[in-house]
């Protein structure tokens, strides 16, 4: 049960980001506010890391540099540049069902290659239960333009691949204290995101809105310091198919946020996809009667 309202909260933080996001790009260059929100999140992590900064150092606790740095290219600077890149041309619903992805490729990646953790049955059944409920809260209409953006979709299919890379190779941190990787892996991509929003926005020009700002430290806060914490968590406690299920429940977090503050009504399709969400996070995140010990891979 812990292992479940784990998940539901990192849905729930990384589900946020996207209406945060939307307000912070209104007046902010959007690579500019990806730098601002891993320079931040950083930051935060890091205070909350305090004299445990030197755990940094002790490259037998797993969190090398190198460690560290490839982390933090799978998990944000790669996905973080293509899914913005891809949120320009496409729907936002077409957005959420390949953005949904991820669990389906740590599924294949866990089974065919790295076999790091126990690749179950049920577990299968459940990334396709999540997937099918997925589906039916979108909508298959938002399936209808697939072909017509195909940069955009293929940039945002990669970056769930990215996605699923980092939640495979990430469980090398499992011995590790989740600030450490958290702030390590957030503040490198802070070090990469700040010279291309520089070099490619000329962030200076921009006049940024009141709500942009603070939607844009809200996200820092909430959707990176404290989700990369929660992530870094459940990928040492339950492993990569487990932690890929809160792909899927981010979709219920975005149609509660819309039906709480924007006033929708939830149709039949939307609960018969809730409860099939809800049927493949448990599916997946159930532990077994004999739980298997979750190996670090290669790097």
């Amino acid at each position: 049960m812990r292992s479940f309202a784990l998940v539901a909260l990192l849905a729930l933080l990384w589900g946020g980001s996207y209406p945060l996001l939307k307000l912070a790009v209104e007046t902010i260059p959007p690579m500019t506010v990806v730098a601002i929100r891993s320079l931040v999140g950083g930051l935060f992590l890091l205070a909350l890391l305090g004299p445990r900064i030197r755990l940094f150092a002790d490259v037998s606790s797993g969190a090398s540099l190198r460690a560290l740095s490839i982390q933090s290219a799978f998990n944000c600077i790669i996905p973080w540049i293509l899914v913005a890149h891809a949120m320009r041309e496409i729907d936002a619903g077409l957005a959420s069902i390949l953005n949904s992805l991820s669990p389906i490729f740590i599924f294949l990646i866990t089974a065919l290659i790295t076999r790091h953790e126990a690749v179950t049955a049920r577990k299968g059944v459940g990334v396709v239960l999540g997937l099918s409920g997925v589906l039916a809260i979108v909508g298959l209409d938002a399936l209808e333009n697939v072909g017509t953006k195909t940069v955009a979709e293929l940039a945002c299919v990669a970056g769930s691949l990215s996605y699923a890379i980092a939640g495979v190779i990430g469980v090398r941190f499992a011995k590790v204290t989740p600030l450490v990787p958290a702030a390590g892996t957030t503040l490198l991509a802070a070090a990469v995101m700040i010279p291309l929003a520089l070099l490619l926005e000329h962030p200076w020009n921009a006049t940024p809105s009141m709500r942009s700002l603070l939607a844009v430290l809200a996200s820092a806060i909430l959707s990176t310091g404290l989700a990369m914490v929660v992530y870094f968590k459940l990928l040492a406690t339950v492993g990569s198919i487990a932690m890929s299920s809160q792909a899927y429940l981010r979709i219920v977090v975005g149609v509660g946020l819309g039906i709480a503050f924007l006033g929708e009504r939830p149709t039949t399709s939307m609960w018969i996809g809730l409860c099939l969400v809800v049927a493949g996070v448990v599916a997946m995140t159930l532990p077994s009667r004999k739980p298997a010990s979750i190996t670090r891979p290669s790097p």
